[in-house]
């Protein structure tokens, strides 16, 4: 070994042994981890799979594997391809208002647009609506306005707010003032620095979390049609309680087959606004 690779050597043994030690600290939080995860199984007994249980389970294996293709052609109010439309209908009209709601309450939210005490009562505000799940504004709502689809664009334009109000509120502390600077240099007014600084730094990103937004939204409408909210949720419900596993063998497949369009539908159209692509 050469004088050179010798004294390298060295200086990788000095570096290493120079490091701080973490055994005692990785160790403890192991033991918490792990303290935790014995301690979180305490409350989940199981008992084994029953005889009935392996029987559903054999049902809705049948049921997926043949589904009730009528329903499938079935162009009525009680066919899928209408239950599918009223949920993505429903998706779509939840995360459109919401996402037009959550602007101003991003933007009084924003610590650079607004003053401190004005950006934290309406980031409380927010943080409250974010606190109370989709299901259970669900049942706030169907009380006021009955069960029906209307409950379910309502709902979830109440729970849209607060997930997209916070993402908004990110891209506009993020904005480049610089511009914004340069504009009142050239003597622009309000609406023109608006128009022209504030909004082409913020659409794309702003259609980017209504996007994920509404993959979100078209998933949770199923769920909330379980409260009887509108879409496919009570339906489908309703098929399972009354075991009828053929129906919901076909529900579930198109469920499966319309998210996996809508994702990469959505996943294109974000990555265009991604990289600037028309």
């Amino acid at each position: 070994m050469s004088t050179m690779e010798h004294q390298y050597s060295e200086n990788v043994v000095e570096k290493l042994s120079s490091e701080p030690k973490y055994f005692w600290k990785r160790f403890i939080i192991f033991l918490v981890i792990l303290g935790l995860v014995i301690w979180g199984n305490t409350g989940s007994n199981f008992n084994g799979i029953t005889e009935k249980g392996m029987n559903v389970a054999k049902a809705i294996v049948s049921g997926i594997t043949h589904p009730e293709t009528l329903l499938l052609f079935n162009l009525t109010s009680k066919g899928i391809p209408m239950l599918l439309l009223e949920t993505i209908s429903i998706a779509f009209l939840g995360t459109l208002i919401g996402a037009i709601l959550a602007i101003p309450f991003a933007f009084l939210s924003a610590t650079n647009i607004v003053p401190k005490w004005v950006s934290i009562i309406f980031r409380s505000i927010t943080m409250l609506i974010r606190t109370i799940p989709a299901l259970v504004w669900a049942l706030i709502w169907i009380r006021v306005t009955g069960p029906g689809a209307f409950c379910g664009v309502v709902t979830q334009s109440i729970a849209s707010i607060g997930m997209v109000s916070k993402m908004y509120i990110t891209a506009i502390e993020n904005l480049d003032t610089g511009v914004l600077e340069a504009l009142d240099a050239c003597g622009c007014n309000l609406f023109e620095k608006i128009r022209v600084g504030i909004i082409p730094q913020l659409s794309a990103s702003f259609i980017s979390t209504a996007i994920y937004r509404f993959d979100i939204n078209l998933k949770d409408a199923t769920i909330l049609g379980i409260v009887g909210a509108g879409g496919i949720g009570f339906p489908l419900t309703d098929a399972i309680a009354n075991a009828r596993w053929n129906r919901v063998g076909a529900f579930v497949i198109c469920l499966v087959l319309l998210v996996i369009v809508i994702e990469w539908i959505s996943t294109q159209i974000r990555a265009r606004l991604a990289h600037g692509r028309k």
